[in-house]
């Protein structure tokens, strides 16, 4: 995502604690990028959970997906003293903006309600910073996902691709049917969305480890890497000739609709599907993406706790503890398409996709074979990740061949450590 700019913690509390004055007791004001439809709808029930309490929502919507934009606005607002009560956050991201002394403190809450009991490990490792909570996760999504219009999966034969093999097949099947095969929006954080479940694909979890997480030189440049380059130019053959720039969820739309066959996209599009009345294993088919089966990628979205000042202390720590609330984590998660971040929730009020997904991700965690998302950032911090997507984003648009890619990815990684 974003390189954020260190400032002197003592001086960005100082301008905090002043900006605080204007700051509304029992309300909230709160950042994120929940704005197409199906994530609106699923924050409203946050929202709603406040407003019975008595507590105003104050929104802030900054529209771009992955929070590309709504960390630049973040940042501003810090600077100037002006912070929000609670930002919507990712991985990485909440360690930099923990590093900088400007987040509140949630411990006492979360002794109080035993989260450290209920929170994956996984997920407490971005919750938490040196020892001490600071955000309140939401879900967990996992990107490694495949969507495919029902009707087209049907005219095909509705046997769910194994490998990238039978991806292409499949893919070229919706060709002939006269669909876009594959939707995509050519954003970055879209196309290391992709890159990452083809490295999984075609490497398998160990080394999407070394390539991604470990940034191991030899797994960067070598023939395994190679083909996953080379299959991302493939799977680009696929997309129409107007992805360049199109948001993610009018790429789903697209699959709605039935302009395209199919779209590889975390479990969040669900939601859009869901909000568009489409029932699962019917209208629109959940799957892995292909040669994934039993590895998932995740990221947590999480709602990161500002220092505010006291008057709206309270109203801050009841939205952390309004988060936290089993029935808020099903009714939220039923909608957003992710499954809870508490461990201790059923999943009988889930629909087929969701329970596959909690099922899943019981699954590769027991079996470890569970790994932060790159694209999201829960794999590298943003400098490093950045330097992934230039390279990603610019090999797929044919600016650099596989052989430029596999020499200058190692390359940019190391300058950006």
């Amino acid at each position: 995502m974003r390189r954020i700019a260190k400032f002197a913690a003592g001086t960005a509390l100082a301008t905090l604690v002043a900006g605080a004055v204007h700051a509304q007791e029992n309300s909230v004001e709160v950042l994120h990028w929940w704005t197409s439809g199906g994530e609106a709808a699923a924050l409203n029930v946050l929202k709603e959970n406040l407003e019975e309490q008595g507590i105003a929502w104050n929104d802030m919507p900054v529209a771009g997906g992955a929070g590309t934009n709504a960390m630049t606005v973040l940042r501003a607002r810090v600077t100037s003293g002006d912070a929000p009560t609670a930002v919507q956050m990712l991985g990485f991201d909440i360690k930099e903006w923990a590093d900088l002394g400007v987040v509140a403190n949630l411990n006492d809450l979360a002794g109080e309600e035993g989260w450290a009991e209920v929170v994956p490990d996984a997920l407490q490792e971005f919750s938490k910073y040196e020892g001490q909570w600071i955000a309140a996760p939401v879900n967990v999504h996992s990107t490694n996902w495949l969507w495919i219009n029902g009707e087209a999966f049907d005219a095909h034969g509705g046997e769910e691709p194994q490998n990238l093999e039978e991806l292409y097949a499949m893919l070229d099947a919706f060709k002939e049917q006269g669909l876009v095969p594959l939707a995509h929006g050519g954003q970055p954080w879209q196309d290391a969305t992709l890159w990452e479940n083809v490295v999984l694909s075609v490497g398998g979890i160990d080394f999407y480890r070394d390539a991604v997480i470990n940034l191991d030189e030899e797994a960067l440049s070598s023939d395994t890497m190679r083909e996953v380059f080379d299959n991302m130019t493939r799977l680009a053959g696929y997309f129409d000739e107007n992805f360049s720039g199109r948001d993610w969820n009018l790429a789903s739309a697209m699959v709605i609709e039935g302009d395209a066959g199919a779209q590889q996209m975390g479990d969040w599009a669900k939601g859009e599907f869901l909000r568009a009345d489409m029932a699962p294993g019917e209208d629109f088919v959940c799957m892995r993406f292909p040669g994934t089966q039993g590895d998932v990628l995740f990221n947590s979205d999480q709602f990161v706790m500002f220092e505010v000042g006291e008057a709206s202390r309270d109203a801050q720590l009841a939205m952390a503890s309004a988060v936290m609330d089993p029935g808020f984590q099903v009714a939220f998660n039923t909608v957003k398409g992710s499954v809870p971040a508490r461990t201790d929730i059923e999943d009988t009020e889930f629909d087929a996709c969701g329970k596959k997904g909690m099922a899943e991700l019981a699954e590769a965690a027991e079996n470890d074979a569970l790994a932060g998302s790159l694209a999201h950032g829960h794999a590298q911090p943003s400098s490093v990740q950045e330097a992934f997507f230039d390279v990603i984003t610019q090999h797929l648009n044919g600016q650099l061949s596989t052989d430029e890619a596999l020499e200058r990815l190692p390359q940019a990684i190391a300058a950006a450590q």
